[in-house]
């Protein structure tokens, strides 16, 4: 289906919970996390307790191997596949990071549905350790006052779309307040799909008449995966 691109987030969209609290609470960092939480941005947050962690002698092989206890519903397993399958260029656009999207998604067998994944990157540090960095330079603020310092989810759309055409019909599914700045740049014509009882779904439906996309809640990896289907007309395997 040459001509659509799906976009989805990451945490609790493709995957059922939230990668960064799951490396927090699995390896030890709570009580670390709950010192530092008033003090740092979420981003500079986690790449110093990625620090702390490894400065314990935890290996990134532990931290991938606690990432891949990463539940994913498997009709969304199943809905990624079909999509792909059908031609569909899929996409990631998440505020998690490079290294724990990848490592889960690789663990699942879907990360080459992906053609693109737009988060925040990660690279190891002369002394071997898992360093994360801001998607966008802090230095050059990207201005917009709906999403955080590190990451513009419409930016990065607005982006895609201009290297689609105007011709690209879109699909974006997530659920959280970051989402909502990138769904208010979709067209007539594209979709949007917002977790039942999530932020994303409550500013939507705080004022339905600003958001010019096709609104489609879902609830669970099922409930996904059918409304996916129906909207790309692809018959259920």
């Amino acid at each position: 289906m040459a001509g659509i691109t799906i976009v989805f987030d990451f945490d609790r969209t493709i995957i059922d919970g939230d990668s960064d609290n799951l490396v927090v609470t699995q390896m030890g960092l709570t009580n670390l996390f709950n010192k530092l939480y008033s003090s740092l941005a979420w981003n500079s947050l986690m790449d110093t307790l990625m620090v702390e962690l490894q400065s314990q002698g935890r290996t990134m092989r532990d931290i991938a191997k606690c990432l891949e206890g990463a539940a994913l519903h498997p009709r969304i397993i199943a809905a990624i596949r079909s999509a792909h399958d059908a031609g569909c260029d899929l996409r990631i656009i998440s505020d998690a990071n490079q290294f724990f999207i990848e490592t889960i998604l690789e663990h699942h067998g879907v990360l080459g549905c992906f053609s693109t994944i737009n988060t925040n990157p990660t690279f190891v540090d002369g002394k071997g350790r898992l360093r994360i960095s801001p998607y966008h330079d802090e230095s050059s603020p990207h201005g917009c006052n709906l999403c955080p310092s590190n990451m513009c989810k419409g930016l990065v759309i607005d982006q895609i779309r201009a290297s689609k055409g105007e011709k690209n019909e879109f699909i974006y599914i997530g659920d959280g307040r970051g989402d909502y700045c990138p769904t208010l740049r979709l067209q007539e014509g594209d979709h949007v799909m917002p977790r039942k009882l999530y932020p994303l779904s409550d500013r939507i439906n705080s004022n339905q008449t600003i958001v010019k996309a096709k609104i489609h809640e879902w609830s669970d990896g099922k409930e996904l995966e059918k409304i996916l289907l129906n909207i790309l007309d692809i018959k259920k395997n």
